[in-house]
Formats: structure tokens, sequence, C-alpha cells
């Protein structure tokens, strides 16, 4: 969720510099970037490497 909305606040600001068309542009792919299997799989991984760094934190 947390790659969703840093995704789109990329896009956002990106997009309102370049106009509406590219904005959408780059939200679709934001979008399709953070549902890619290989970055879930790098997400997970690097939650996993935190939390063995931070016990307390919560994945």
């Amino acid at each position: 969720m947390f790659r969703l909305l840093l995704g789109a606040a990329i896009g956002y600001v990106l997009g309102s510099r370049a106009g509406r068309e590219r904005y959408e542009q780059i939200k679709r792919w934001s979008v399709r970037a953070a549902d890619h299997p290989a970055v879930q799989g790098a997400a997970g991984f690097v939650q996993a490497k935190i939390g063995e760094i931070l016990p307390g934190h919560k994945q």
C-alpha cells in the first residue's frame, strides 16, 4: 500500500508539470511497477530483513 501511495505521489508531482495525459501515463506505470512480481519479492525481502534488524517492526 505504501509503495502505491509513494508511486502516486511521485506521479502526481511529475505529472502536474507535464500535464494530465503524462500524469495518467506515469500513474499507470507506477501501479504496474508496484504490482510486478519482482518488486513484490524485493519488498518482501526488505521487510524480512528489517524485521530481523528491528524485532518490534510490524510487517
